[in-house]
């Protein structure tokens, strides 16, 4: 499984929503985790801004509307970045 946290050191060591908890949302319940800027998200993936801008806008990445800024749960971006993994066989 991949370790966002270990590319994202600056939201690690902040310790910002280090705790899960439970929340209900209308009818089904889940469990919240690390959130992550825009900017962080972008940093970790080495891309701009306005990249992970899009990829929110298209619903490929989940994310949260805070005021007017954007949070990203780390379990919706490990599942985004497993899901776009490549697997290469050796020749």
């Amino acid at each position: 499984m991949l370790n966002v946290t270990s590319v994202l050191p600056v939201a690690h060591e902040t310790g910002r929503c280090e705790r899960p908890r439970s929340v209900v949302a209308g009818s089904r319940a889940f469990v919240t985790g690390r959130l992550f800027t825009v900017a962080e998200v972008a940093a970790a993936m080495r891309v701009s801004n306005m990249t992970v801008y899009r990829l929110i806008r298209s619903g490929e990445l989940p994310a949260l509307r805070v005021g007017k800024g954007y949070r990203i749960f780390e379990a919706d971006l490990e599942r985004f970045l497993e899901g776009r993994s490549v697997h290469v066989e050796g020749g």
